[in-house]
């Protein structure tokens, strides 16, 4: 009876210490890359015309993926400079694209 309750313990509650299987071996797993991780190591290497790290970073996520994290990268940047240079972020995006100011 009892080798039954503890069989039934190591179904009900796997999390015990010594009842988990063990993890998959590291080798064999690639690290996830979120978007914002690709985003920023694309945008990095096209500054630096770095183009097997844009390939890199192009393959983490899909484009969809990498475009969201780029434009969201673009506003933070905007509004981080903008700050710091006591401007609006309008003004700053023009200035950065080279635009006359409105």
């Amino acid at each position: 009876m009892i080798d039954i309750i503890g069989g039934l313990r190591k179904v009900v509650t796997p999390d015990r210490k010594g009842d988990r299987p063990p993890a998959p071996a590291k080798e064999g797993r690639r690290k996830q890359h979120n978007l914002f991780e690709a985003a920023a190591t694309f945008v990095a290497a096209s500054a630096e015309e770095d183009q097997a790290r844009i390939d890199e970073a192009s393959g983490w996520v899909s484009p969809e993926a990498l475009s969201f994290g780029v434009s969201e990268l673009a506003c933070r940047a905007v509004i981080a400079l903008a700050r710091e240079r006591g401007e609006s972020p309008q003004t700053v995006a023009r200035a950065l694209l080279g635009l006359p100011s409105d």
